[in-house]
């Protein structure tokens, strides 16, 4: 009997001691949120983006952007694809499709890459590899301000333009203006090239200025793979005109800037890359003003030196062989704003001009994700005009403007609402005789969800035949071709 007593008396005085110590306890166990909701807390806030501090000052965020189009073109007379004439021609395509992983991991270090691929058709080589866009590391030099940062590695290193570096899943209309990407593909992977830069702002002032070394020309290659030009420099020079190219000689090292002042809210630099609108939701207005150069980055022959055939350029011919600088300089003034900020309702207007010197009579034809591979060189049209391609660049002056009108966030009730918009390129080049060459955009995007998006658009470009007086190719405007296209975007 007096064991079962002292059991007893055992258990109870064990049960106390826990009863007391679990009052001790529980407080702590639940007032402390276990690991999995610390991360459904830090993962809750802006998507795909990971907080790596308590305070958020720390962070790694992934983004996507895929664009798909369905066009319609009514191609330049004479193209062909593959030898067979084609005078329209239906197509579907991604434009675009990138993927971004960039974050602020610790006080001073930022860290930014983007892979993807772009201009994906059925003339592009299957299996089309994708690539790195941008890999770049980023130190800020003081821990709450932005007045100062130095990046290495490769990416879009400045101006001349806003657009030099577009945000491509914010852009406003269905592309961005692309002529501002004024050496893509030719001097640089797809606008960027490998480099160093410093960036920063202060106050309302916002800069960026970098210094990098272009891609040899030999290294250029054509939509089906083969090289565009000759690897010797020699045998490249020989088959030079008076009209102005890039330079198979050994590349300088090309510099970039562009600045700007906000009048209004501040954009954020995380990126060298520029919105084209925030859809309501900010009160931008942006001055800029930027700068490209290159010594030497392009290359023609006096014409006293034609007709060129020998097989090796002796002292005597090599002078009459012209080095020539390039430069790019512009201006642009970007608007974004709210008319009503509970509603949504936005207008967004940019305007740019910029003054190209790539050398005599230089003058590029460029169709994105060209529909059609070739020309019959019939009907007096220029070759190299076949498709959807048009003078897109060249020695001169370009005015651009774009102007868009968002209407309120519910137009359309769940399903979002709706942006028309306008956009024009009038160029005046040397190889043009300085004449008007005008493409125009217009369309409308319907904002599904935010930048999520649909888009049709309608592109309107000039065709120039053959002038029999001057035989040149590129001075008559005969005609006009259009294409129409939708693209649907995805962006997060």
């Amino acid at each position: 009997m007096n064991r079962i007593k002292s059991i007893a008396l055992s258990l109870m005085a064990s049960a106390s001691v826990f009863a007391q110590a679990q009052e001790v306890i529980a407080p702590a166990v639940t007032s402390a949120p276990s690991t999995i909701d610390k991360l459904k807390q830090r993962f809750a806030k802006d998507g795909l983006k990971l907080y790596l501090s308590d305070d958020s000052t720390h962070w790694l965020k992934a983004t996507c952007v895929l664009q798909a189009q369905l066009r319609n073109d009514w191609n330049n007379p004479g193209s062909t694809v593959y030898g067979y004439a084609q005078s329209q021609t239906v197509d579907a395509g991604l434009r675009r499709l990138r993927f971004q992983l960039l974050g602020q991991l610790t006080d001073h270090f930022f860290v930014y890459v983007q892979f993807g691929m772009n201009n994906f058709n059925y003339l592009s080589p299957r299996k089309q590899g994708a690539f790195f866009h941008d890999a770049v590391a980023e130190y800020k030099v003081w821990k709450k301000k932005k007045y100062l940062s130095i990046g290495a590695g490769l990416t879009s290193l400045g101006g001349p333009l806003r657009y030099s570096a577009p945000a491509v899943g914010s852009i406003l209309m269905a592309d961005a203006p692309v002529y501002q990407q004024t050496t893509t593909d030719q001097s640089d992977q797809f606008g960027r090239k490998l480099g160093v830069y410093i960036k920063g702002q202060i106050h309302k002032f916002d800069y960026r200025i970098g210094v990098g070394k272009p891609f040899p020309v030999q290294t250029i290659v054509a939509p089906n793979g083969a090289a565009l030009v000759p690897t010797t420099g020699i045998a490249f020079d020989t088959a030079y005109a008076t009209t102005a190219k890039f330079s198979p000689a050994l590349a300088a090292l090309q510099y970039q800037a562009y600045l700007k002042w906000h009048f209004f809210d501040v954009e954020a630099n995380d990126v060298s890359y520029n919105p084209g609108t925030y859809l309501g939701k900010k009160r931008m207005l942006t001055l800029g003003a930027g700068i490209q150069y290159q010594k030497n980055a392009m290359r023609y022959w006096d014409s006293t030196a034609l007709p060129i055939s020998a097989a090796v350029i002796t002292k005597e011919l090599s002078t009459k062989l012209i080095n020539h600088d390039l430069l790019i300089v512009g201006a642009d003034l970007f608007y974004d704003s709210y008319i009503n900020k509970e509603k949504g309702n936005a207008i967004s207007a940019y305007g740019a001009w910029s003054y190209a010197d790539y050398g005599n009579n230089y003058l590029r034809y460029n169709g994105a994700m060209n529909m059609t591979n070739g020309s019959n060189g019939n009907q007096g049209v220029n070759n190299k005009a076949y498709g959807n391609a048009f003078p897109m660049m060249g020695t001169g002056n370009t005015e651009f403007v774009q102007v868009a009108y968002k209407f309120k966030n519910d137009l359309l009730k769940k399903r979002g609402t709706l942006q028309p918009y306008i956009g024009v390129q009038v160029s005046q080049y040397q190889a043009l005789q300085y004449t008007n060459m005008t493409v125009v955009d217009a369309g409308v995007n319907w904002l599904i969800s935010g930048y999520h998006k649909i888009s049709l658009n309608y592109q309107s470009r000039p065709v120039y035949e053959l002038n029999t007086t001057t035989k040149n190719y590129t001075d008559v405007e005969s005609a006009r071709r259009g294409m129409l296209y939708l693209q649907y975007q995805i962006s997060f």
